[in-house]
């Protein structure tokens, strides 16, 4: 059980999902930020971004469901298994559904309401906010992809403009050799097509943040 005085970030259990959750360190408005980490990350991974995030807000991270299959690392996927080696929107088919299910179970076991809910993401956790902002747009208030991608079947889901109002952040290293640039530069493209307001920003540096982006993230949180 959650104790929601405790600003530490408590390990959780609801169903088959482990968490880490940290409760709002200052009073505000209650909002939801969930942290969704990488290809063969954990529900570890995503804490270092916690000090650019509201202070208010509700942080919750999720081990991903499937073990990630890689040749030389442990960890964890958001796809049982991959199509190629940048999943498309039908390899999160399955994470989708039960990331749902997730979001309705976490109301019930923390009495938050999640009916509207922040995603972060990197790498992969960023191809799987993609994902499931195109499949409920109306659920997601705002998106931070970092180092990640929008999975290929993306733009054919644009043209109805779904993203109308809301608030993107995409950030990326030059120098990225795991996810390489022009597939967030792409991704900027994809959801400006789709409405979306897009703040862009890269550094010179590889498949991670640049100083300049993590005070950007702050900033484009400030105003969420």
């Amino acid at each position: 059980m959650i104790e929601r005085n405790n600003s530490e970030i408590q390990d959780l259990v609801v169903a088959d999902w482990t968490l880490k959750v940290r409760p709002p360190i200052e009073s505000g408005v209650e909002r939801v930020v969930m942290l969704n980490h990488g290809w063969t990350g954990d529900e570890r991974s995503m804490w270092i971004f916690a000090s650019q995030l509201p202070k208010s807000a509700w942080l919750i991270a999720p081990r991903a469901p499937y073990i990630s299959r890689h040749e030389k690392y442990a960890g964890y996927s958001w796809v049982e298994k991959r199509s190629d080696r940048f999943s498309a929107l039908k390899d999160f088919e399955s994470a989708k559904a039960a990331y749902w299910n997730l979001l309705d179970q976490l109301s019930v076991a923390l009495e938050l309401n999640m009916e509207k809910v922040a995603l972060v993401g990197f790498s992969q956790g960023a191809a799987l906010n993609y994902a499931l902002t195109f499949d409920f747009p109306e659920r997601i208030n705002a998106l931070a992809a970092l180092a990640g991608f929008a999975p290929d079947g993306s733009a054919d889901l644009a043209g109805n403009a779904p993203f109308v109002g809301k608030k993107v952040f995409i950030a990326h290293g030059s120098q990225d050799e795991t996810v390489p640039l022009e597939m967030a530069q792409e991704s900027r493209k994809i959801m400006e097509s789709a409405g979306a307001d897009v703040e862009y920003c890269e550094s010179n540096v590889g498949h991670k943040m640049g100083a300049n982006c993590f005070r950007s993230l702050k900033l484009f949180f400030e105003s969420y």
